[in-house]
């Protein structure tokens, strides 16, 4: 993705929240080329910390519009943290992961998955049921062995360490990722 294109969607997520701030938020940003469809994770941090973090797994509308959509519920609708406050914008910092499409992977048990996925590359879906977690590329930094990946996933959807069904799904991805 071209730098400028990169520097136009940053500023389309820092805008979106700003006037979350404001309290004049619109679902869709005023001005912009909705042209091109995308799905995006908008990912905020402070202080090198997890601030936020929300984002979309299918391509069903403009990139543009999902990165704003994405970026406001990132700040003031992750069930995880406050809704951020206007002290905190200019210290945040924005981060931005295009999605490539999902590719189902067809595997017949955990160690099976584990030899399939690639770390620091693949983002990993796991889905049953209701049940439904993703971790993007970028988690890897944090949990870079295959399997305490895919734990740490596992408790992420609601499920014991040790679970594993014939009926669990799932998918790889990769992303673009920029920040500001």
């Amino acid at each position: 993705m071209q730098p400028k294109k990169q520097k136009k969607l940053l500023s389309c997520a820092r805008a979106s929240i700003k006037q979350g701030l404001q309290g004049s938020w619109q679902r869709e940003p005023a001005s912009l080329d909705k042209n091109g469809l995308g799905a995006s994770f908008v990912t905020l941090t402070l202080q090198g910390s997890l601030r936020g973090c929300i984002g979309s797994l299918e391509v069903r509308q403009p990139l543009i519009i999902d990165v704003w959509q994405n970026a406001f519920n990132a700040a003031f609708r992750d069930s995880r943290f406050p809704p951020l406050d206007q002290e905190e914008l200019d210290d945040v910092q924005i981060a931005i992961s295009i999605l490539t499409p999902a590719l189902l992977l067809t595997v017949d048990n955990e160690q099976d998955l584990l030899n399939k996925i690639r770390p620091g590359v693949d983002g990993l879906i796991l889905e049953e049921g209701n049940h439904r977690a993703t971790f993007l590329p970028s988690v890897w930094n944090t949990l870079p062995k295959e399997q305490d990946f895919l734990l740490h996933l596992k408790r992420k959807a609601g499920f014991a360490d040790d679970y594993w069904s014939s009926s669990i799904k799932f998918a790889t991805y990769q992303t673009i990722s920029f920040t500001e």
